[in-house]
């Protein structure tokens, strides 16, 4: 009887996370050659003009459905990264390690806005990114381990629980001019 009840919760679970699963989608805006407006999930044909795309759920973190140790060390040790468009793979794999363990955080590009860029001239007394701050604890360039560490000290769990959504980045400025080839 136990083993049914057990097999019962482990399938509504299961359908439970591809019913969440599937309601994280996109939708595209497109105006055809007649000039009809189309909206649809699948991307649109390379004649449409006009084309636009929203994401639609999965890209929020409701800071209430987070993790009781998450919404804890967000709120003592909150999570800001500085990166660059011309970065590249150190920033790449900051933002990786971050949503890999489920940790919301505020990205900012450094060459993107005067304000960003003053912000870590002040912070960290160059532009060299990425630049993280927990809490109060400044970290220069990435290092998995020092990451790591500096999120264990602030409390984060070190994977995201099954079926919380990676974490994503709260809005960027604007990105920059694109860099020089």
């Amino acid at each position: 009887m136990q083993s049914r009840l057990i097999a019962g919760a482990l399938l509504i679970a299961a359908l439970a996370a591809a019913l969440a699963a599937q309601s994280a989608t996109n939708v595209y805006r497109w105006v055809d050659k007649n000039g009809k407006v189309h909206f649809s999930d699948t991307p649109p044909p390379e004649e449409a003009k006009d084309v636009s795309q929203k994401s639609m759920g999965g890209t929020y973190v409701e800071e209430s459905n987070l993790p009781y140790a998450t919404q804890i060390a967000m709120k003592k040790n909150p999570v800001t990264l500085y990166t660059a468009n011309d970065c590249g793979d150190p920033c790449s794999q900051g933002r990786e390690l971050l949503s890999s363990r489920g940790v919301p955080f505020t990205e900012h590009n450094a060459r993107g806005s005067n304000a960003d860029m003053d912000a870590l001239k002040k912070l960290a007394g160059a532009l060299d990114v990425p630049f993280l701050m927990v809490g109060d604890n400044k970290i220069h360039g990435y290092d998995a381990d020092t990451w790591n560490s500096a999120l264990d000290s602030a409390g984060y769990p070190r994977t995201r629980l099954p079926g919380q959504p990676p974490a994503a980045a709260a809005p960027k400025a604007p990105p920059g001019p694109a860099p020089a080839r």
